[in-house]
């Protein structure tokens, strides 16, 4: 929350896209005057102090797909243009307490059905808060952690994170999410999903360190670096 507060902090690294689950509505977006100004906003949310907000920087440009299920709150299909290549970014913050199916992981299992033409008609992106690790699946459960990885590596899409650090889903090494800022609770629960295509131009993906960002919030930044695009 509050991140016209930390904007400058993760501008710093000079982002082309950035995806920010609980962020204010644009209307409270009062940035400092050399702050960086994005190219395109999107914003999601009924709450306008904790929404879900992309934005993109330089040429690239947001348009919500029109395939979008409302239903599905915070997980929103974007085409993305004005760069090497286009392609599909779902951003992602997987929290709608009042769908009675779950209001986690089971979000993240109804959209890649709902979307799945869409993960496979151009190179995709899922990015976000997905609330889920595979440590708390329901083994009777379909719509868990597990399967919601396998799902996406059947159609070539795999978690960034994972695949550039050769991790095991529920046994990373690096946290996300330390929770209360406590460092003796850490979880893994922000991801950054990548088509093959893209997945060959990953260079680097970081995730934040505990020492300095727990100053500013529970999660900890997911940066992904690729080739140009």
């Amino acid at each position: 929350m509050a991140f016209r507060k930390k904007a400058d902090l993760i501008l710093a690294y000079k982002p082309d896209i950035l995806v920010v689950p609980e962020c204010e509505c644009p209307d409270k977006l009062i940035f400092d005057t050399k702050t960086p100004r994005p190219t395109d906003i999107l914003w999601f949310g009924t709450n306008q102090h904790k929404g879900l907000a992309i934005f993109s920087y330089n040429d690239l440009r947001l348009e919500v797909l029109e395939d979008h299920d409302q239903d599905l709150k915070m997980i929103i299909p974007i085409s993305v243009t004005g760069g090497r290549f286009d392609f599909n970014l779902f951003a992602i913050w997987a929290n709608n307490p009042k769908d009675p199916d779950g209001q986690y992981i089971e979000q993240v299992w109804k959209a890649i059905h709902h979307y799945d033409n869409l993960l496979l008609s151009k190179p995709a992106i899922l990015i976000g808060d997905f609330n889920s690790n595979t440590i708390w699946d329901r083994k009777r459960r379909e719509s868990n952690h597990s399967n919601v990885v396998k799902y996406l590596e059947d159609r070539g899409i795999y978690s960034s994170y994972h695949l550039h650090h050769k991790q095991i889903q529920g046994k990373e090494q690096h946290p996300t999410l330390y929770l209360y800022r406590h460092r003796d609770k850490p979880y893994h629960l922000d991801y950054c999903f990548v088509s093959s295509a893209i997945a060959e131009r990953i260079q680097s993906v970081e995730i934040g360190e505990y020492d300095f960002w727990s100053q500013y919030s529970d999660h900890v930044p997911v940066m992904v670096t690729l080739g140009t695009i």
